[in-house]
């Protein structure tokens, strides 16, 4: 099923203009990170507050979606490496339902990951969405930063130019690559929200 992104005058729609997600405290930037633990594609439990003492960066991903394309076509691999190279982890977040025609079993995103040739630090299973509406996140991919003390510090795009064309990632302002490059500097982060572009997440009790 063909994904078609909203957009106005050319470019994505922002955020709020994607359907609410149940009612419910979504994560802020500047506050303590909603916790989660979550299956990893073996079936192993992760849970976010143990990687306290390291940023992370959280991925939210869907294989079929032409955005998560682009970028896995283009620098995710090469931002998922940046990431470890800085001691920071990368955790990758599929929320689609299994009623979606877009969903991946775990063994098959597992393998979709590492045809990709991907290093992130764990991909997760996320079917109930329950992580996914505590981040509030819409689109794949969004992406969310957590410092090493648990505080959300970013909420946003991978980079400005909301397109899925692989030829305009060199164009665009890196914004995760930047935000690494920040923490790992000990700096504040220069852009803390951007806005967020890609497919919308397929959650449980959503239209497909």
């Amino acid at each position: 099923m063909q994904r078609r992104p909203l957009l106005i005058a050319g470019a994505l729609a922002p955020i709020a203009t994607l359907a609410p997600l149940p009612a419910r405290a979504a994560a802020t930037v500047g506050q303590p990170a909603p916790d989660f633990t979550l299956m990893d594609t073996a079936g192993k439990p992760v849970k976010l507050s143990d990687f306290k003492g390291r940023a992370v960066v959280l991925e939210w991903t869907n294989p079929s979606c032409p955005f998560v394309k682009k970028h896995y076509q283009g620098n995710m691999q090469s931002l998922q490496k940046d990431a470890a190279s800085k001691n920071i982890a990368w955790l990758v977040i599929n929320s689609t339902a299994e009623s979606s025609p877009d969903y991946l079993p775990p063994a098959r995103l597992g393998q979709w990951i590492a045809e990709q040739k991907a290093a992130p630090t764990a991909t997760l299973l996320d079917e109930s969405g329950k992580a996914g509406e505590a981040f509030a996140a819409r689109v794949t991919p969004h992406m969310y930063i957590v410092n090493a003390q648990g505080v959300l510090v970013y909420a946003g795009g991978i980079d400005s130019i909301a397109s899925a064309r692989v030829e305009d990632i060199p164009k665009a302002v890196p914004y995760i690559q930047q935000a690494m490059a920040e923490i790992a500097a000990g700096k504040p982060l220069s852009q803390t929200t951007t806005r967020p572009y890609g497919c919308t997440i397929k959650y449980k009790g959503s239209a497909a």
